[in-house]
Order: structure tokens, then sequence, then C-alpha cells
């Protein structure tokens, strides 16, 4: 058997004879290109091998007469030998030819080859044969574009993570293991108010950390960076941070570690928790004051129910006490009694009034009042009350004070409060007890018409430290307890705004008394004088009958009482049913009846009236303690039959009852 790596004369005639030339250097190259690493071929002019080396043998794992003498196309493929033909002028020409690239082989598909193409036994510029060099660079292209696409893929995924950490609405810092800044995205910029390039580099601690929790912040890091535990790693931690300018604000914090080349690296992702805090609190506060507006709605409930009830012994005491000062015109002694019976009823029928007008959202009954005839007569109801606490009272009141449009009730309640307050506030206080009420006029402004002003000053204890914001709180109350509700001071700065004025606490210092101070628009307006009531029935009423319907006989007497002496021919009736009854059987001119009755009410009596007695329909007044009711109020609008609360006086009865017969 022939050696196979010796080149002897193709069998063939097609192969032609080799040139003497390029036989020799065959012969002596072949040591050196059996020991080549790269793979050989000697293929001659026409395609037909005449050589290949040992690693052509490994790479192909074909034998000698498998290869020599064969040609080329039936080795690498035919369409790999025709992609040969753009370069075989320039071997024709003596040329060696490089290229390097993807092609085809039949027996290993797509390889990545490098030929490097030479031409042998050139005589007289011809070439005799063709040698090829070839190295398969495919596992290296391979490798080479997995490294490109790993790159690709870590590049993409680097301009995600920036486009993600530029973009992200958290802020991100990024320090080193010794706390300085590495990153900084654009939301820690907005967030601490600090450019990113000036603090990279810097200790984190210096930037974001308030001054107070440094040193702990400091001793944290020391201790991760000799082994230990981080606290605050994986958690969501709320803690306090520092702005550019200084302020701080609270924010929420994550901290996770990262390894890069056996470096520690933290980042930390915080969110500033501003806006959240402050929703919470404006939460809250609604909260409270949706509490507060319910506690009002009930108490507002219970006022109108209680002050209900009371009008009925009031009306009582107010009339008898009417009528008892009739009875003592000559007994001076009795009938000054008598007078302070009804003031102190009258004032009673006041408070009342005020607390169903708060209930009820009357609205107010404006006239020109003098704020200071409200002081004096708030100063009398309490003077015993002063006297007893061992008070005293000066009034420093501007003689020329002018009257404003206001609703004297009201703010009479205003100025009676204060000074209640007042004489609460010094009871506990050592003496000597004073207490001063002043008024004046504020000039006028630009922004706003001339006001009056009264001021109530005592030399108590004054409100306690941190308190002044919250006394015109509702429910809020500094008394001890049992003795306020925490509603007063809301309520009468409530009634002073009503009237487009205000109640403030003046700066007096802490512990050096309390200054309020009631100031009131003026309205430009001339006091006008109410006409005087009537006390007797008009001459050509005095025939009159009148018909008084009410469940409650000691009112029924009242009002019986009252008109008679008027000299109006007076029955009455306990309820609407026997009220009908009565009306079958006798002509009366006019009818006053309680509103609200069991069985048949006031409403139900003016629906029978109506239809049997049709010309009595518009001559019913109907007496209530509670003519704001939402009830009460629309069945006056629609019947518009006149109306008299309780508690009344006389003259108020009789003033009714006579507008009512005079039509």
């Amino acid at each position: 058997m022939s050696d196979p790596m010796r080149i002897d004369p193709v069998p063939t005639s097609s192969a032609g004879e080799l040139s003497a030339l390029a036989h020799a250097s065959l012969e002596s190259l072949r040591v050196i290109l059996d020991d080549m690493p790269a793979r050989v071929m000697l293929f001659d002019l026409e395609g037909f091998v005449l050589y290949v080396n040992h690693e052509f043998f490994k790479f192909t794992g074909l034998k000698a007469h498998q290869v020599i003498g064969r040609h080329a196309a039936e080795i690498i493929s035919s369409a790999t030998w025709k992609s040969y033909e753009p370069i075989r002028e320039k071997l024709l020409r003596g040329e060696a030819v490089r290229w390097e690239g993807w092609t085809y082989l039949a027996m290993h598909g797509k390889r990545y080859m490098r030929e490097h193409i030479v031409p042998c036994g050139v005589v007289d510029g011809k070439p005799s044969a063709n040698l090829v060099m070839s190295v398969d660079l495919t596992s290296l292209k391979e490798r080479e574009a997995q490294v490109n696409e790993q790159a690709e893929r870590l590049q993409i995924t680097e301009a995600l993570k920036s486009s993600i950490v530029d973009h992200a609405l958290a802020a991100l810092v990024t320090t080193d293991d010794e706390g300085r800044i590495v990153e900084f995205n654009p939301a820690a910029e907005t967030m601490f108010g600090h450019q990113r390039t000036a603090v990279l580099g810097r200790a984190v601690s210096e930037v974001i950390v308030p001054p107070r929790f440094r040193a702990a912040h400091n001793a944290g890091l020391q201790r991760m960076r000799n082994g230990g535990p981080s606290h605050m790693a994986g958690r969501r931690v709320e803690m306090q941070a520092l702005r550019a300018d200084g302020t701080e604000f609270p924010i929420e914090m994550v901290l996770w570690r990262t390894e890069v080349h056996r470096k520690a690296y933290y980042t930390a992702s915080l969110t500033d928790l501003s806006e959240r805090r402050d929703a919470a609190q404006q939460i809250e506060h609604q909260r409270e004051a949706l509490r507060q507006s319910e506690k009002l709605t009930a108490m507002g409930s219970l006022l109108a129910g209680v002050a209900h009830e009371l009008n009925n012994p009031l009306s009582i005491v107010l009339g008898r006490a009417n009528l008892l000062e009739e009875k003592c015109e000559e007994l001076p002694d009795l009938k000054a009694d008598a007078q302070r019976i009804r003031e102190a009823a009258e004032r009673c029928g006041r408070i009342v009034r005020t607390f169903l007008n708060m209930a009820r959202s009357k609205p107010q009954q404006r006239a020109a009042i003098s704020l200071n005839d409200l002081a004096r007569a708030a100063a009398d109801m309490l003077g015993y009350t002063y006297r007893s606490h061992d008070i005293e009272l000066e009034l420093a009141l501007d003689p020329a004070l002018p009257p404003a449009m206001a609703d004297g009730d009201q703010i009479g309640q205003v100025v009676l409060n204060l000074l209640v307050n007042a004489q609460q506030a010094l009871s506990a206080h050592n003496p000597p007890r004073r207490v001063w009420m002043s008024s004046g006029v504020e000039m006028r402004r630009e922004d706003r018409e001339p006001r009056v002003w009264l001021r109530v000053v005592d030399n108590g204890p004054g409100p306690p430290e941190g308190m002044r914001d919250k006394i015109f709180e509702p429910f809020f109350t500094t008394k001890p307890e049992g003795m306020g509700t925490g509603l007063g001071l809301a309520v009468s700065r409530s009634l002073a705004r009503d009237h487009g004025g205000e109640l403030i606490l003046e700066d007096s210092g802490i512990g050096s008394g309390t200054s309020f101070r009631l100031s009131l628009p003026l309205s430009g307006e001339a006091a006008t004088q109410p006409a005087p009531l009537r006390s007797e029935a008009p001459d050509s009423l005095a025939l009159s009958r009148v018909l008084v319907v009410d469940d409650e006989a000691e009112i029924a007497d009242l009002v019986r009482a009252m008109l008679e002496g008027a000299g109006y021919d007076v029955a009455t009736a306990e309820s609407g049913a026997v009220a009908l009854e009565l009306l079958a059987m006798a002509h009366f001119d006019a009818i006053v009846s309680d509103l609200r009755m069991p069985d048949m009410d006031g409403s139900a009596l003016w629906r029978a009236v109506s239809t049997r007695h049709p010309h009595l329909a518009q001559r019913i007044l109907f007496v209530t303690g509670d003519t704001l009711s939402p009830g009460a109020r629309q069945f006056l609008a629609e019947t518009h039959c006149p109306s008299l609360d309780k508690p009344f006086n006389k003259a108020d009865l009789l003033a009714r009852v006579g507008a009512l017969l005079a039509g």
C-alpha cells in the first residue's frame, strides 16, 4: 500500500503531467506542509486534487484514494467550487488571493473559513497549480457571535436599567460600602434639590441625612463593613430626610445590597411622604370636623327638644307674672317682685329662642341695637353672681356709641357668654378678681365699613399655653368637668361672623388674664323704635268671641285670663275634637290654638275648620314652642296663618289677636 501522503502521478489522463518545478516544490515542502495546523490542498488548474496534508484528512475523515485525483467539486460541493470563479482570473495571472467568510462544505455544512490561495509552478507568468491553505474558524466565530450577542443583551439591559433609573418616580441613591454616593437619579435631584454631578463621591450622610441622625447612620455603615447585619435592608422604613435648603421632610426608604466585583454597594429607594402625610392629616381633620358636625347636629336636636319642652312652663311663668304685675298696681313692692319674675322669664325665653334659632337655622331678625344696652343688661343679669363670687365689674362704655344692625337676642347671648366665661375663669383665682368691659368705635378702613366693638377683659390666669388656637373649636374647653360643654365660644364666634363681625382672643400674654374683643359692622341706618303694643283690645273688638284650644290646661287658662282681662269673650277646649264640637254649637270670631296636640293637632284642626267653617280659616292664631321646625314652618307657610312663639307675654298675645280680628 502506497504512502497516503506521497504524491504520485495522477493516473487519469485528464490530470495532466506535473511540471518538474511543481513536483520538486511539493517534495521539498511535504514535510513542512504535513506538520502545519492549517488544512492544505494542492489542485491543478482544472480543479483536480494533487495533494492534501494530514490536517485535511483529519478534518474531513477521508482517505487518500477518496481525495487524490478527484475534482475539488466532489469534495467541497459544486456550489462552493463555483463560488471560486471570481478569483480564478487573479490566480491565472499568478496573483495570490486571501479571503474569509462563510461557505458551505459537502460533509460539514456551513463553515466559517479563512483561506490563502497561492499560485505554484509559475512559468512565463502562468501557474501550473494552486496551493490552498485554509483554517476553519467556525467555532471561534460562533463564540464571537455568542459574546457579541451577550454584549448586545448586556448593553440593552444596561440601557433599560439606566432608562428605568433615570425615569423612576422614586428617588434612587446608591453608595459604596464607605457611604460615598455613586448614583443619584433625576428623581433624587428633584426630591433633595441637589445636582447629580455635585453629590457624586460625597458622603451620603452629609447630603441627605439630618445632622441629628448622622452618628447613628455612620455607626450602622461601619457595622455592615465589619460584616455585621443591616437593620434596614429589605424593610420599609419611615424616617426624616434633609433637603438642600436645610428643611426636613418625611420619607419612606427601602434599602438593598448589591455586590459587584466583590465590593458591596447599597441602593436606597426613597419616596417623599409629605403629600401623603398632608393628605392623611387633611382626612383626619375632615373626619374630626364631621364628628364635631354630628355632635353639633345631635346637640341641636337635643336643644330643640329641650327648648320646646321648656316653652310651656315658661309661658305659664311669664304670663302669670304679667297678670300678677297688673294686679299689684297699688302695691309697689309686690309689683317689683312680679316684674323681676317676668324679666327673668323673658330672659329664659330669649335663651330658649336662641337655642332654637341655632338648632333650626332661623333667619336673623336684625334691627338697630345698642351694644352698650346689651352690655348693661348682661351686667345687670349677672350682678348677683359677680358679687357672690367677689368679682368687681367695671364698665367703661362709650356714650356716643352708634347703633349697629344686629339680632339683639343673639348678640346679647354673645355678651352674656363672655361675662360668664370671665366669671368662671376667676372662680379659682385668688383675689382681687376684676373684669373690665369697654366699648368703642373702629374708624372706617378701605376694606370695610366702621365697626362698634366691645372688649371683655379679666385678670385671671389666662388660657393655658398651647391652647389659644383651640378655644374656639366646638366641644373644646379648659374649664373643669361640669362647668362647660365647649360650645359657648364656638357658637359666639359663629354668631359674630354671621353678622359680618368677629370675635377674637387678644394677645395679653400667658398668665396675664384674658381679653376678648367683639366687633360688629354698622349699617348706616337710623334706629327705628317699634310701635308700642296695645295691652287691651280695641273698642270695636272688645266683644269678640275667641276659642282657645290647648291640651295643657294651665296654658289654656293663662290665655283665657289674658284675653278676658282685655275684654274678650273666651271659651276653651282641651283638644281639636272638642273645639269642633264648640264651633258647631256657637259662633266664634277667632281661634287661638296650640300647634302640637295629641289626637287632632293644629294642622288637622285647620283642615277641618277650612271645610266646615271656611270664614275662620284665616282667623286662627297658632301658638307653638318651635315655629322653625320643618313641619311647622311648612304648614304655616302654606296656610298663611299667623303664629305666636312660646313663651309669650300678654302684650304679644293681644297684639296678635287684635291684628287677626282686624283682618
